[in-house]
């Protein structure tokens, strides 16, 4: 195939780009610096200035739309907050005018999205694809992100929004951050630890990604979460067991409040009970299902 990426460079992307090449793709990398490369086929876009080639992306099968200003690199002020939401649908919409224009425009987009759209709940709650949308700041900016495809979907494209839950990978995202105070014994939960934890292992997206290029039925959102969630307590523990490390220093919600203000109870504080419905509904095996599992993988540990 030959598989288009936006965001390539980061977490999610490097690993799809790694993975795709080594199944023998052609992967095409949307990149926003202009790059003349004979080793790498590339695809400049400007999106805050409305700029993509266009031409390039003719006959590619596979676009995976990734692109967006990291939701926990600042403080949410105001200014943050209009990036956030702008680097989003600014950028998708940008890329979905793109491909409506394509004389052989891609089967299938791929689009990020996350599990922030559903809110915070208590942990009875269990959430799916067609849970109501929650009407906090996360919400809203996931809400018209999703909205941005639109075009796309009016050209015939057929449009799948990934909502990822909790990205675990030691190579960045929140598991990397913690790491360091966990394997200085550091670690502990945060808040009261009761806080539902939706995660997946970074090393299942490609196999995701892959079985939803293929089953061209699936379109709108899909949970890219395991099926067995857990609280912030049991993810504490599993994490200090496998780095056989005490976890004995929780972590004051009232701490996380000062520091990061309104981004701590989004991202850290509260959290919510998803399941990857449609995933497991099509016929979905997963490789890493439990945290147990994850962690193996990650840190190559085999002790319980």
């Amino acid at each position: 195939m030959k598989i288009a990426i936006t965001g390539c460079t980061g977490l999610i992307g490097t690993e799809l780009t790694k993975y795709f090449k080594s199944q023998g793709d052609h992967v095409v990398e949307i990149i926003r610096v202009k790059k003349e490369d004979g080793k790498r086929s590339t695809v400049y876009w400007n999106p805050d200035q409305g700029v993509v080639e266009t031409d390039k992306l003719e006959g590619c099968d596979v676009l995976i739309h990734l692109a967006g200003e990291n939701i926990s690199s600042r403080r949410w002020d105001d200014k943050q907050k209009e990036r956030i939401l702008m680097s989003r649908t600014r950028g998708t919409t940008v890329l979905c005018h793109a491909l409506s224009r394509l004389k052989q425009p891609p089967k299938v987009l791929l689009s990020a999205s996350a599990i922030g759209y559903y809110g915070n709940h208590p942990a009875s709650i269990i959430l799916n694809e067609q849970s109501t949308k929650s009407n906090d700041f996360l919400a809203k900016v996931i809400s018209e992100w999703e909205s941005a495809t639109q075009s796309a979907k009016e050209a015939g494209i057929r449009v799948v929004h990934m909502r990822f839950g909790i990205v675990l990978s030691e190579k960045g995202g929140a598991l990397a951050k913690m790491l360091l105070p966990f394997r200085l014994g550091m670690g502990g939960r945060i808040g009261d630890g009761k806080q539902i934890m939706s995660w997946i292992a970074l090393e299942e997206i490609p196999l995701i990604v892959q079985f939803l290029i293929k089953q061209e039925s699936i379109t709108g959102p899909v949970n890219i979460v395991s099926p067995y969630s857990v609280s912030n307590q049991e993810f504490t523990s599993m994490l200090g067991k496998v780095l056989h490390r005490p976890t004995i220093l929780p972590l004051p919600a009232f701490v996380l409040r000062v520091l990061f203000g309104e981004m701590a109870d989004s991202l850290l504080i509260k959290g919510s009970k998803v399941i990857p419905r449609k995933l497991q509904e099509s016929g979905y095996s997963f490789a890493y299902p439990d945290l147990h599992n994850a962690f193996t993988r990650i840190f190559g540990n085999k002790k319980k």
